[in-house]
Order: structure tokens, then sequence, then C-alpha cells
């Protein structure tokens, strides 16, 4: 599991996000009071820090992973999905907890950090 291995994992988690939220675009955005006039997807730095974002995560991952000794792609996956659900989309909940915002996003976003880990996890074990 290497550098070439990380960024392939962050791309797919990062193309599995624009899958995932070109998908539930309509629901995402009323669980945030927003419109379509309210989008600006002329401007590339969300596009841009989340790239970078899903590449520090798989890095993150492959470094766990290689001190565990985790390398077969059933056990990466399974520790990927485990570090979504049980460790990012906890901090996810409180967040959207605190904040008051639609409950809804739990599932929205957390649908996405659950399965990206897991794409995450299952790259880092295939390359």
């Amino acid at each position: 599991m290497g550098f070439i291995s990380v960024i392939a994992a962050g791309a797919a988690a990062w193309v599995f996000g624009a899958v995932w939220y070109m998908s539930l675009a309509k629901p995402w955005m009323a669980a945030n009071n927003l419109k379509e006039e309210d989008m600006n997807r002329s401007d590339p730095l969300p596009y841009i820090v989340s790239f970078v974002m899903a590449i520090l995560v798989a890095g993150m991952m492959r470094h766990m992973f290689g001190m565990a000794g985790i390398e077969a792609p059933g056990k990466s996956l399974l520790a990927g999905l485990g570090l979504g659900a049980f460790v990012a989309l906890p901090w996810m909940v409180n967040n959207i907890m605190y904040s008051n915002r639609s409950k809804s996003l739990i599932w929205l976003d957390g649908g996405y950090v659950v399965g990206g880990c897991a794409i995450i996890g299952l790259v880092l074990a295939l390359l």
C-alpha cells in the first residue's frame, strides 16, 4: 500500500461522493435549506478541498492499516467500513445534533462518510 494506492483510494472515494451527492442533491439541498440558485458550481474550491481531504483520509487509513497488518481486501473493506461507521459518523452526528440541522443529514452525509471509508479501505488493499 504505497503513495499511488493512497491517491487512487482518495480519488475513488471522491468519485463515490460525486455520484452520491448528485443522486441525492435535492434532498440534501432541502435538508440544508438551500435552493438551486444558492449553489455556486463554478467555484472549484469545494471540489479541490474535498479531493484533498479524501486523500488525507486515505493516507491515514493506509498508515493505520499498515500498523495493524490489514492487507486482505475483505479485512480492509471491513476496517474502512468500521472507521466510517464508528469513528467518523459519530462525530458527524454530534455536529448535526448540536447545530440543530436537519436530522436527515445523518443519513445523507453519513452515508457518504461510511461508504467513502469502505471504498478507501477496499482500494487500499487492491492496489
